[in-house]
């Protein structure tokens, strides 16, 4: 059934780069083994499955969004949302439908849209998330997390206290205070598994690195998505927003950049925009592909 898929790749930042999604346009007929059936067989990090569209989806003389129910799977489980494979669906029914404001419908919430061209002709997806937060991490959790991760507590920049942040999906942000030791740890992704199943973390642990006030390196760790690093991370992006906010370390613009997905040969780029209250802003571009066309 994967012959039902789309392949979209988000956030690419150069050639080959970004997170590869399937998208399946029409899954109100396919069950939910039928779903993770087909994202197991893509194999991509994540894949998006547009499970309703309501009345207001033709976007009538009132101006009403599309309103579209949405579902996520990584190749091992269904999670709650997913950035990047949203900004691919939201791409593809705003290149196939034309539908500029979106209302996409997840377990995690209401995500609203706004779809576009840029100056060059190319199709621009902004999302909202839902409404972020960000809380502390449990002691012995996070002992066991840099455990895992070959850290201790000192490799952690003093500016930024470790925080479990929310904007979808709940993570552990962790900045690093040695770029080389960014670059450098390893981790053993059949230890995390467990740990981020037993600690409620359904998205990525983010581990950054700060290159200015604006412009941070991230590495998303998702062994639960069965790989070892994700390219691109809408959902940590968000979260990092939020964290940010929290710790009132966002620019006074709200603008930051995220460079993601060098370690695994995918260059991604997102932007993030954190408003002083409400969700936080995620924008980027997805480019269609054929299954074979891209690396990685």
């Amino acid at each position: 059934m994967s012959e039902l898929a789309l392949h979209y790749t988000a956030f690419a930042d150069a050639p080959h780069g970004g997170n590869p999604a399937g998208v399946v346009l029409d899954a109100s007929g396919l069950s939910t083994a039928q779903m993770q059936a087909i994202a197991t067989e893509l194999g991509h990090p994540e894949s998006a499955f547009v499970v309703s569209t309501s009345a207001a989806a033709v976007q009538g003389a009132a101006g009403s969004p599309a309103r579209v129910g949405m579902r996520y799977f990584s190749p091992g489980a269904e999670i709650p949302f997913c950035g990047h494979a949203t900004v691919a669906t939201a791409v593809a029914l705003f290149e196939s439908k034309g539908w500029r404001d979106m209302v996409f419908e997840t377990q995690a919430g209401e995500v609203a849209i706004s779809a576009g061209l840029d100056d060059a002709g190319r199709a621009r997806v902004s999302f909202v998330s839902v409404d972020p937060a960000s809380r502390a991490i449990d002691p012995a959790a996070l002992d066991e997390l840099l455990s895992v991760l070959t850290l201790r507590r000192e490799d952690i920049d003093p500016r930024f206290p470790v925080l479990e942040s929310f904007a979808g999906n709940w993570h552990p942000v962790l900045v690093l205070k040695d770029r080389e030791l960014f670059h450098q740890f390893r981790y053993d992704p059949r230890a995390l598994e467990p740990l981020m199943e037993s600690n409620g973390w359904t998205g990525t642990v983010t581990v950054l690195s700060p290159l200015a006030a604006d412009l941070y390196e991230a590495r998303n760790l998702f062994p639960v998505g069965r790989i070892s690093e994700d390219p691109a991370t809408g959902s940590a992006a968000a979260a990092t927003g939020a964290y940010l906010r929290t710790l009132g370390l966002a620019p006074r613009d709200g603008h930051v950049e995220i460079l993601q997905g060098a370690h695994v040969g995918r260059p991604s780029r997102l932007l993030v925009d954190i408003p002083a209250t409400g969700g936080i802003r995620v924008s980027g571009g997805a480019t269609r592909f054929t299954p074979g066309s891209q690396r990685g």
